[in-house]
């Protein structure tokens, strides 16, 4: 959607609390923020960072070196199942091109990696191996009897003849039962398999990790699929051998299959660190199911929870992007729902938003008297539910408001901004068409189609509709603004620079305009530079009611960048969450900032007040990735303490 305010100026600095902040169509629901970099790179952060949210304290220890891609480009590698073999030999080559473990001839041909490993399986002789032994023979013939419904069982001796049995002797005929399960399991005879294996277990008196992960295999292979006992299966292998990959891998294919996809998330994160992040199949599965799960989780929260305005500091930028205009004039005889708007209008006014929501909602229950009244009514109320994130009751108000008046330009830019969040940007270009044709002078019809422009990166159609915003009214600062910033993205930073500065000498008394340049300044890594324009916008609008904290939490990320002083960061932010409790910039930036000190409950924590805060489907996804990625890491290094240095050691190699 097209945003409504200056959107942010940083061009992608290289620090992990930083990221380009351009989005292609369809715009998504994260374009819409209050006017700060961070928000943006705080809604790609596990699009751009996953590996960051994987190492968690190893990141810390390498300082945040290295990345993993949680949106990649290309195809991307299937689930783990015994259809992967091309992936699987895709991944081969790329292993053996950059010198690591070689997988090839790992698993039996056509079997893909669900199957059991070549190494359990008993290799036949080779031809030119001297003539075959008495034993041999007599394997021969057992192997020959397999062909018999019993024939894989009759050799296995009564309960009473296995109690007179050494445990050397019962482990041996635990092997060979096993090696037989292999021999069916090949023959995609999973049934008779399961029962080699399930009398293997029943025998060997020592407890071998292989024999549940490969009965586990054939029970995946069954049709349908027991999932269930696949993941019972892997439990006793995993309590057994908690490091055995195949086992995990097996047991987070079965819990996707199940729909648990928590615990699916859990086994893949395991795995790909256990690898060492080589295993990009793998990888690809904590991708996927972190997906499903944070769609999941989202409809649900949607679907009970209560409409929430976002914070004060998001709602003054959105509104502060239109040029103000008179609240309608009251007739001769107003009515009680008349008089009920005008209250919701002084509440807007006073920054007191709660209550210009009920006021403009009993007012136009109350019943408003006349059309251009009716028409600033459904116009404001449709502003609110857009920003709480319901856009289908928004687009209903707004078109409400162009019927009765089709004039009103507001609603036909505010209805744009609407499509766009619906992703529809076809409409939104035509809905600023209709304005045009309505009122061709509106500076405001500009102004917000350069916005859809610069989110499209065409920022040279953005930069000329700001122009001609500015030539129709050269007093609205977040044109000027904008338009730096769009010169900045195209690469004309010192035309940018300076056209910041005269911004600076045109609105002296707006703290604004420091803010931003302060954030380009940022985006150079001029720290001393940038903190001095922060202070100085803080200075300039601190009588401001509501009183904007985004350079507070810009401020922190400079203090951070410059300094690591990551104690001092996290103070600033706290600072702007007593001002501002619902800013939802600073809750994400602690989040980050927990992360980086390895500090995982407290990352949790703070993801899911993002979450709480999350104004549409978009964000709410993003807050939940977050929280689920970071219990997952939680969990593994939980379960796997003794993996701490070397996660250490992949993140200090990125």
């Amino acid at each position: 959607m097209a945003p409504s305010y200056p959107i942010p100026p940083s061009a992608g600095a290289t620090v992990p609390l930083s990221a380009p902040t351009s989005a292609p169509l369809p715009v998504p629901a994260s374009a819409l923020a209050p006017p700060s970099s961070i928000l943006t790179r705080t809604q790609r952060f596990i699009e751009e960072n996953q590996r960051l949210i994987l190492l968690g304290c190893a990141v810390l220890a390498a300082s945040g070196a290295g990345y993993y891609l949680y949106s990649r480009s290309g195809d991307k590698p299937g689930p783990s199942s015994p259809g992967g073999a091309s992936a699987a030999k895709k991944k081969n080559k790329k292993s053996k091109k950059k010198g690591g473990a070689k997988d090839d001839g790992k698993f039996l041909r056509g079997q893909g990696d669900q199957g059991p490993l070549v190494e359990e399986i008993k290799k036949p002789a080779s031809a030119s191996a001297s003539a075959t032994t008495e034993k041999d023979k007599v394997e021969e013939k057992k192997e020959a009897q397999v062909e018999d419904a019993n024939a894989h069982l009759a050799d296995v001796p009564d309960e009473e003849a296995l109690k007179a049995m050494s445990d050397a002797e019962r482990n041996t005929l635990g092997a060979t039962l096993k090696d037989r399960g292999n021999k069916l399991y090949s023959k995609k005879d999973f049934k008779r398999a399961v029962e080699c294996y399930t009398k293997a277990i029943e025998v060997s008196i020592r407890k071998d990790a292989v024999f549940f992960s490969n009965r586990a295999a054939c029970y995946t292979n069954f049709s349908p699929p027991e999932y269930e006992k696949c993941v019972a299966d892997c439990d006793e292998a995993l309590k057994l051998d908690h490091t055995y990959v195949k086992a995990l891998k097996r047991r987070a294919t079965a819990l996707e299959n199940l729909g648990r996809d928590e615990e699916a998330v859990r086994d893949f994160t395991a795995t790909t660190i256990i690898e060492r992040f080589q295993d990009e199949a793998a990888a690809a599965s904590v991708e996927r199911c972190l997906k499903k799960l944070a769609q999941k989780k989202a409809k649900e929260i949607l679907e009970t929870r209560e409409p929430k305005l976002p914070s004060p500091t998001f709602i003054s930028s959105y509104l502060a992007a239109f040029r103000p205009h008179d609240k309608p004039a009251l007739p001769a005889s107003p009515s009680q729902g008349d008089q009920t708007l005008m209250l919701a209008f002084d509440a807007l006014a006073a920054a007191d938003y709660n209550h210009a929501v009920s006021f403009v909602n009993e007012a136009i229950e109350q019943g408003v008297s006349w059309k251009e009244g009716q028409a600033e009514a459904h116009n404001l109320r449709g502003t609110f539910k857009f920003l709480i994130g319901d856009s289908l009751g928004a687009k209903a108000d707004l078109e409400k408001s162009l019927d009765l008046v089709p004039s009103f330009v507001q609603s036909w830019v505010k209805i744009a901004s609407v499509h766009m969040e619906l992703g529809d940007a076809a409409s939104a270009f035509g809905d600023f068409e209709a304005a045009i044709r309505h009122n061709a002078d509106d500076p405001d019809i500009y102004y917000h189609r350069g916005q859809v422009y610069f989110i499209m990166q065409e920022y040279q159609k953005a930069i000329d509709d700001y122009t001609k915003s500015t030539a129709l009214d050269g007093g609205f600062i977040f044109t000027h603004v904008q338009m730096a910033v769009a010169q900045y993205k195209m690469g004309n930073v010192g035309a940018s620079m300076a056209a910041f500065r005269r911004i600076l000498k045109m609105f002296p008394d707006r703290g604004e305009p420091s803010n931003y340049y302060g954030e380009l300044l940022l985006d150079q890594q001029k720290f001393q530079e940038s903190v001095e324009r922060f202070d100085r916008s803080l200075e300039l609008d601190k009588n401001r009611r509501p009183r904007n904290v985004l350079p507070l939490v810009n401020k922190s990320l400079a203090i951070f960048q410059w300094k690591q002083d990551i104690g001092a960061a996290e103070a600033l932010c706290k600072e702007a969450l007593e001002i501002d409790p619902d800013c939802d910039v600073a809750v994400a930036t602690l989040a980050q900032l927990s992360l980086q000190q390895g500090k995982i409950d407290e990352a949790i924590e703070w993801f899911e007040k993002s979450g709480k805060l999350a104004r549409t489907e978009g964000e709410l996804m993003n807050s939940i990735t977050y929280e689920h990625a970071s219990r997952a890491q939680q969990s593994f290094l939980r379960n796997y303490p003794e993996f701490a240095e070397r996660l250490s050691q992949v993140a200090q190699a990125m």
